[in-house]
């Protein structure tokens, strides 16, 4: 039997090319290649980075919440009664104080605990520290200078040596430390979106140059860049779609795990991150993102090759 002509196989081609298409002569091999497993890395690491994201912006918000409009007076007397008329004093002027909205006068031995840590057990007798007198107050509106100025006006009246501190200018480093890891987390986010559209990029040029015989014989059956475009950009979607698919599962479980050992901690700004189902759902895009990134990617990089190969 003799052997086809290249006109016969030609023809065989072109029919085989009208019957289905560049994905019968453009083969898909999913998982075969690292493409998959590596994009399941970057989703994993994107989630992880995006939930830690979304969960300082939580504790940020709640601090800020918290303290926003929060006042601590320190009433400074060596003399223990005369400290605790003068705190009383001041905490019952502060009360009838338009705009003041909750006084507090923190209990001695709450004072007492807190100061443990650092100070030991309180002593007794002349070896006694003179500890301060703490009032909480809550200010209704915004806390600017001039309120703040009012109030510490107000507190000398009564305990000359009293000082009066916004609660906000306390934590105000702990804040610029929360602002720049949230610039850190988005530079992160850039960074992986970046990565996982190089690894696309290389995968798809490897995947060119492997069928570029194939490309250029369905250039003669007149398929057009379009055509094969999708055929990559297709193989590339669901790759990522898959490798996406696992990413999420590692990282919320990630998540979850680290979400359950931090709330154990019972501390309030901590308790305070946790995410809540929109959270979540926002979580759950992040592989959606992935996929379109993907198929973007695997596009231009098909175009922009066919038009330097052929």
């Amino acid at each position: 039997m003799a052997a086809p002509t290249l006109a016969e196989r030609f023809a065989s081609w072109r029919q085989a090319w009208n019957t289905a298409g560049a994905n019968s002569l453009v083969p898909q091999r999913r998982f075969s290649g690292p493409m998959p497993w590596v994009i399941a890395i970057m989703v994993a690491l994107t989630v992880i980075a995006a939930a830690a994201g979304l969960g300082l912006s939580k504790v940020a918000g709640a601090a800020t919440d918290e303290l926003s409009g929060g006042v601590t007076i320190q009433v400074i007397e060596a003399n223990p009664d005369l400290r605790r008329r003068q705190a009383a004093a001041l905490a019952a002027r502060l009360a009838q104080v338009p705009g003041v909205s909750a006084v507090h006068v923190v209990p001695e031995d709450e004072v007492d605990r807190l100061i443990e840590p650092w100070l030991g057990t309180s002593l007794e007798g002349d070896d006694a520290i003179p500890v301060p007198a703490l009032i909480d107050a809550r200010v209704n509106g915004k806390l600017d200078g001039e309120r703040l100025g009012a109030l510490r006006r107000l507190a000398r009246e009564i305990a000359p040596s009293a000082r009066v501190d916004a609660q906000s200018t306390w934590l105000r480093p702990v804040f610029g430390a929360i602002e720049s890891l949230q610039w850190l987390v988005l530079a992160l986010l850039a960074l992986l979106a970046f990565a996982t559209s190089a690894v696309v990029l290389l995968a798809v040029r490897t995947a060119l140059g492997t069928h570029r015989n194939t490309i250029e014989i369905v250039h003669l059956l007149g398929g057009a860049d379009q055509q094969i475009a999708r055929v990559f950009q297709r193989s590339a979607g669901l790759d990522a779609a898959a490798g996406g698919l696992l990413g999420l599962i590692a990282g919320a479980t990630a998540v979850w795990f680290l979400g359950q050992r931090f709330s154990g901690l019972g501390a309030g700004l901590v308790s305070s991150g946790a995410l809540q189902t929109a959270d979540w759902l926002l979580l759950a895009l992040i592989p959606v993102a992935g996929v379109a990134l993907a198929v973007i990617t695997a596009r231009i990089t098909v175009l922009r090759t066919l038009r330097q190969m052929l």
